[in-house]
């Protein structure tokens, strides 16, 4: 077909014979001539759908494909591999099956409650991380331009509309933890224990520390001169360096340790490398078995967990709570705790070191006292 479009003389073909017939191209023929009276240049409008066609075959981007994009953009800035195992883990259990292969654009909200409703109730805790991390995967695919959509995965204003809040459904469970009244006789104890799972726990008791810091210890990070444990914040939760008054009874116990060559770590394993996260609290399991087979009572019953080593933390919150004057922003600036309380936190820039090197201090000497017999352990 011979048109003129504007001032421009256009040849379009109309298709072969037999697939077009001739009074098919007569037909489309009449059609064109309609649009380019209408203003239409046919040709324009034929390369602009094949463009668009172009497009949506390239933003075809399955959820699967999706996550596994996101998380390769993001593992490099979270704290440890694991982290990257659990993402993958999650999604490929409860996520995959259901959307794994729908196009990332296509999800919406009846996809995101189908995944989240059977589990919501009985593992809470796995279902809301779930929904974060879908969250964050298609906030990155509309970013990227590969959905145009609002999140269907987004809780406030939308899915805490459908399903029950977490606190509803799930009672905060706090890390068993030993009484305060009780942690002289427990230190005896584990002075007793012998290995680096120990001293990394006693350690960690007299600092007040978690356990993923203490087992990523480095000698670099300890001024045993200043007695100043420094934590770079690539290793504190919040992301925010630490500074640990050492107390006389902690700097005996590093001074006492064997410096391991190969390593840097100060409580390396038989292979010079970190401790198990399972570690600290394998040596506690140890120490209530031996005290049952010596006719003790051990630290637990069938009925209560055993004590774990995060619970020390809070052994030594409730101690300095309850039994000294230091103020609350001193004991948990100690513990590395952010304060709730925006407007307060904003005053408080400092970190109270002088403050809480004498906390820390009275804490050791509180933990040589073993004069108090060790009671079983209740479940905080």
């Amino acid at each position: 077909m011979r048109v003129m479009v504007g001032s421009k003389r256009r040849e379009i073909g109309l298709g072969g014979f037999p697939d077009v017939t001739l009074a098919g191209a007569r037909e489309s023929a009449r059609a064109i001539r309609e649009k380019i009276k209408s203003g239409i240049d046919p040709i324009a409008e034929k390369a602009a759908a094949r463009n668009a066609l172009a497009a949506t075959i390239a933003s075809a981007l399955s959820f699967e494909q999706a996550a596994e994009r996101y998380i390769e953009a993001n593992e490099s800035g979270w704290k440890n591999s694991k982290h990257a195992a659990q993402w993958t883990a999650t999604l490929k259990t409860y996520a995959y099956p259901s959307v794994g292969k729908i196009q990332v654009a296509a999800i919406n909200t009846s996809h995101i409650v189908s995944i989240l409703e059977p589990i919501w109730s009985q593992k809470t805790e796995t279902a809301s991380r779930l929904r974060g991390r879908i969250e964050a995967v298609l906030d990155w695919a509309k970013v990227r331009g590969y959905r145009k959509e609002e999140n269907p995965a987004r809780w406030k204003g939308h899915l805490d509309h459908i399903l029950p809040a977490r606190t509803k459904v799930q009672k905060v469970k706090h890390h068993p933890a030993l009484p305060y009244q009780e942690i002289g006789a427990f230190m005896s104890a584990l002075k007793a224990q012998e290995g680096m799972g120990a001293r990394a726990l006693e350690f960690a008791i007299l600092c007040a520390s978690r356990s993923s810091e203490v087992r990523g210890a480095t000698w670099s990070e300890l001024d045993l001169k200043s007695a100043v444990w420094t934590i770079p914040a690539g290793r504190m939760k919040a992301e925010k360096e630490h500074r640990i008054p050492l107390s006389p009874a902690a700097i005996n116990l590093l001074n006492a340790l064997p410096r391991m060559g190969g390593t840097d770590l100060v409580f390396p394993n038989s292979k010079n490398n970190v401790l198990s996260d399972m570690t600290l609290t394998a040596v506690i399991r140890r120490m209530d078995d031996a005290s049952t087979k010596a006719g003790g009572t051990g630290w637990r019953e069938k009925e209560l967990k055993v004590i774990t080593a995060h619970g020390f933390r809070s052994t030594f919150r409730d101690w300095a709570g309850e039994t000294t004057a230091y103020p609350r922003e001193v004991i948990e600036h100690a513990i590395a705790h952010q304060l709730k309380d925006k407007a307060e936190a904003a005053y408080a820039r400092g970190t109270l070191f002088e403050k809480r090197a004498r906390l820390m201090a009275d804490w050791a000497k509180y933990c040589a006292d073993n004069t108090i017999t060790i009671k079983l352990c209740p479940e905080r």
